[in-house]
């Protein structure tokens, strides 16, 4: 090899790796929601190409379809919200006024039994009912780490709404173009692994539907009956609460902590037959889509543990914001799918093969 041949080929890779760097940082800004087009594209690639027949082939109307069809799933819950917010802001800031005018009730008499702490919880309570300004004095010391929390909360909102519609932009390019993109795509595979890589690509494209379908189809799911049974039980928030519901489902025992506390309000507040009814649609109807339909679907395409589940849930909220919550298990459930089958088809070692082959064939008996 020549000295010229070894600086051109130097020279070349260099280049090279200063384009993917460029690349890279010209698009880290987008890569969660270009992930989670290519996620969805994944997805509903079935029902994609069952529309496009419909359309004699015409791809990019078809994937017009498909993005109006994600964008109303996936965009107008929050739309609903924010009307339900704004429609109630006034009601809950003279609420909070008359509230704090009054000033709370009187502690009730289990107060005063709790363990531990039923005394001083209730001798507080009972200052606070008597001395008004003492509870002003109180909350301010709270209102501006509120107000910091919620500014911070509605900005990580706002971005993954962002990020959310972004993606569902790019979706409709990876649908358009999606017959060139996975020709591409198979002819990187197969200069780079072969049949095994097309095998684990197809590991890869099943988990990702499985998974998908799995907890986003549960979440939706949750989020839609939760509102319905809020909505039958007169609860004006019913939209919220839903929406709640649905980015609580995939976090172990999370839709409960939306239906138990509303329900035992209602009782609180007289309504003991919504109450109860409340209580019961939470059990049997939400919680059995979590029981039943998200194992039943979630097999097809992984065995995800249960602890990878919970930390691909957590860490995805960190890294990718509340998108992350669905993001995150499907990239655990994909790395641990590749894994497993990378695994099983490793060859043995000639130690371990020797061990696996029996040195004596067994008799019959």
């Amino acid at each position: 090899m020549t000295p010229t041949f070894r600086i051109d080929s130097a020279l070349t890779l260099a280049v090279l790796a200063i384009l993917i760097v460029g690349c890279f940082l010209v698009l880290q800004p987008f890569l969660t929601a270009i992930v989670w087009a290519a996620i969805l594209c994944a997805t509903m690639w079935p029902l994609f190409a069952r529309v496009t027949r419909w359309f004699r082939g015409r791809a990019g109307l078809a994937a017009l379809v498909m993005v109006l069809l994600i964008a109303v799933t996936m965009l107008a819950p929050f739309v609903i919200v924010g009307v339900t917010i704004a429609e109630n802001a006034d009601r809950a800031g003279e609420a909070v006024r008359t509230a704090i005018a009054n000033g709370p009730p009187e502690p009730p008499s289990w107060v005063v039994d709790l363990p531990i702490v039923g005394t001083s919880v209730a001798a507080t309570w009972t200052r606070f009912a008597h001395d008004t300004a003492s509870l002003l004095e109180e909350a301010r010391n709270y209102i501006e780490p509120a107000r910091k929390a919620l500014i911070a909360g509605g900005a990580t909102v706002l971005g993954g709404i962002l990020q959310l519609a972004l993606s569902v932009f790019i979706a409709f390019f990876f649908f358009r173009d999606g017959d060139a993109i996975i020709g591409r795509a198979h002819g990187v595979i197969e200069r780079l692994a072969g049949e095994r890589g097309h095998r684990l690509a197809m590991v890869a494209t099943v988990t990702v539907r499985g998974v998908v379908v799995g907890i986003l189809g549960t979440a939706l799911a949750q989020g839609v009956l939760m509102a319905i049974g809020l909505a039958l039980a007169g609860i004006k928030a019913a939209p919220l609460l839903g929406l709640v519901t649905f980015f609580l489902s995939p976090v172990p025992v999370g839709p409960p902590l939306v239906w138990i506390p509303v329900g035992i309000w209602l009782i609180h507040e007289g309504s003991t037959g919504w109450g109860i009814f409340l209580l019961l649609w939470g059990l049997l109807v939400v919680s059995s889509v979590d029981n039943f339909l998200k194992p039943l679907i979630i097999s097809r395409g992984s065995d995800l543990p249960f602890v990878l589940v919970l930390l691909g849930i957590l860490g995805g909220a960190v890294a990718f914001g509340f998108i992350g919550v669905f993001l995150g298990p499907v990239l655990i459930a994909v790395g641990y799918a590749l894994l497993k089958e990378w695994a099983a088809s490793a060859p043995l070692p000639p130690a371990a093969a020797t061990r696996a082959i029996p040195l004596r064939p067994q008799q019959d008996k």
